[in-house]
C-alpha cells in the first residue's frame, strides 16, 4: 500500500471555470475523483489539499513526511516563484512528480520555468487531466520499483 499526497495549487479551485478553453471544463472535484478511483485500482490511498496560500501547500509537504511515500503536485501559478515549496520537497525526500493541465512550454515564457521540477522525480504537461492519472500512475510505478 502506498499512500500520496495530491496537492493543487493557487487558483485550481476554479478549474471547469476559469479558461475552459486551455484548462478544460473538468472540475476539481471531478479531477480528484477519478485520482480516487485510480489510487484505489491500485492499492494506493490519497490525501488531496487545494490551496491558494503556499505556506499551506508547505505544510503539507513537511508533515507528508511522517506518513507519505510520494507526493503529486500541480504547483499553478507557484510553478515559477514557489521556491519555499521546491525546498520542502527537497527537505523531506519524498519522491514527487510534478503535473500540469497545460503544456507550460507551449505557453508564455514565463510559465516554462519551474522551480520545482529539478526536485522532482519527472514532470508531465500539456495532456489536459490526463496529466494528473499520468503523474499518479508514473509515481506508482516508480515506487513499486523502489520497493
Amino acid at each position: 500500500m502506498s499512500d500520496i499526497l495530491v496537492l493543487h495549487g493557487p487558483n485550481m479551485n476554479l478549474l471547469g471555470l476559469r479558461e475552459p478553453h486551455i484548462y478544460g471544463k473538468t472540475t476539481l472535484a471531478e479531477v480528484n475523483a477519478r485520482l480516487q478511483a485510480l489510487a484505489a485500482q491500485h492499492g494506493a490511498t490519497l490525501r488531496i489539499i487545494q490551496s491558494n496560500h503556499e505556506g499551506v501547500l508547505v505544510d503539507a509537504i513537511q508533515d507528508a513526511a511522517g506518513w507519505a511515500q510520494g507526493i503529486l503536485i500541480n504547483p499553478a501559478g507557484l510553478t515559477y516563484s514557489g521556491y519555499s515549496i521546491r525546498d520542502a520537497i527537497a527537505g523531506v525526500a519524498i519522491p514527487a512528480v510534478e503535473v500540469h493541465i497545460s503544456n507550460i512550454f507551449a505557453r508564455e515564457a514565463f510559465r516554462a520555468l519551474s522551480v520545482i521540477a529539478p526536485v522532482c522525480k519527472g514532470q508531465i504537461c500539456g495532456f489536459g487531466v490526463q496529466s494528473y492519472l499520468l503523474g499518479l500512475l508514473a509515481l506508482l510505478d516508480s515506487w513499486r520499483e523502489s520497493s
